[in-house]
């Protein structure tokens, strides 16, 4: 049995029958917690050695209840901590040998628990990567990097590093091109964002300009919750636009 990183115990995954399942019926659990995984990203993980399904003569896939559970620590940790999958691979194969280790932190950790986990306060929870780290997150090359840059997907900060939301750009840029979509598509998504948040900046400036310092304070607090209202009316826009709705 797995440790979770997340500290807690699995929502979905834990209760799973010991018999095996089909694809669907795996994505069916998973989608309670991870409501975006989709057939292909289940057998993309496959393809990349994260999981080892059972087939069946005739080739059909079956998952064990331990094979859902990995599926589960995944793409917990691709969501909370931006790994790579080389990382995230070596770090369950090591905890099912039975190893001490600890999981790196690359980007953001969402959950402030989970430091006691992983060795403490003085366990790495980087708000900025290096070049070489975002490169090893996305798994890419200086090339692709470069390619993404010259688009305005992702810049980084003065001193050469990158913050986290870097390590998240450059995941779902990732994700976006295994369905042909290449960085070039994503200018107009760019632009369509710097006008959203240029929207912002207008509605917020006053407060942060002011004298107070409880007023400049709320600046941010107003700043968060526009862009949270901002980013759900993107989703229910583009959704509306196809004609589909997420779960």
């Amino acid at each position: 049995m797995l440790q979770t990183p997340s500290g807690g115990a699995d929502t979905g995954t834990a209760a799973v029958d010991s018999g095996l399942m089909s694809i669907g019926t795996v994505l069916n659990v998973l989608r309670d917690e991870f409501p975006e995984v989709t057939i292909s990203k289940i057998r993309f993980l496959e393809s990349e050695g994260l999981i080892e399904p059972q087939r069946t003569p005739s080739g059909y896939r079956k998952f064990s209840a331990n094979d859902v559970e990995r599926l589960g620590h995944v793409l917990r940790m691709q969501r909370d901590h931006y790994l790579p999958l080389k990382v995230i691979r070596e770090y369950l194969d090591a905890l099912e040998r039975g190893e001490p280790v600890r999981l790196p932190s690359v980007g953001r950790q969402r959950d402030s628990g989970e430091a006691e986990l992983f060795g403490g306060p003085e366990a790495p929870t980087a708000a900025r990567v290096g070049r070489a780290e975002l490169l090893a997150a996305a798994e890419i090359g200086d090339q692709e990097l470069e390619e993404w840059e010259s688009y305005g997907l992702i810049a980084p900060l003065s001193d050469g590093a990158y913050d986290a939301e870097a390590v998240t750009v450059a995941a779902l840029v990732v994700e976006l091109g295994r369905f042909g979509i290449e960085p070039r598509h994503l200018r107009a998504m760019k632009a369509a964002a710097e006008r959203d948040a240029g929207l912002v900046d207008q509605v917020v400036a006053p407060l942060r300009r002011h004298r107070n310092p409880q007023t400049r304070a709320h600046a941010e607090a107003r700043t968060k919750e526009l862009a949270g209202l901002t980013v759900k009316l993107h989703a229910a826009l583009v959704q509306t636009a196809l004609g589909v709705r997420l779960p």
